[in-house]
């Protein structure tokens, strides 16, 4: 669970929510094939956070310090496709999704660029 307070009250969102409306927003940027699945990368960063974070495929959500989230997406792009301009679209996007759709400021957005579809 991620909570947040405001000047309004306090705001609750489970961690779940937060990765499939991250995984669906990044599934709609052009260039992104699909999202990867990181299991070996979830333990180390898992114990490295004290376990405030969660894995959905691809999609991994902290907090910081100051209550912002921190978001780390591995994906996997299509051939041909300028990676610097869809890593930009991207967390431009996913900013603005998680502020507009839950209210949460997103401090830092870190894309992975896992694979490539051919």
């Amino acid at each position: 669970m991620v909570t947040v307070e405001n000047h309004i009250g306090k705001i609750t969102v489970t961690e779940q929510y937060l990765t499939e409306l991250i995984r669906h927003a990044v599934c709609d940027c052009f260039g992104v094939a699909d999202v990867c699945s990181v299991n070996t990368f979830r333990s180390a960063v898992s114990s490295l956070t004290g376990g405030r974070m969660c894995k959905r495929k691809g999609v991994l959500v902290r907090t910081d310090k100051n209550g912002g989230l921190i978001i780390d997406l591995h994906i996997k792009v299509t051939y041909g496709t300028n990676i610097a301009a869809a890593v930009n679209s991207i967390t431009h996007k996913i900013t603005f999704t998680i502020e507009e759709a839950v209210g949460i400021d997103v401090s830092k957005v870190n894309v992975y660029v896992d694979d490539m579809n051919c």
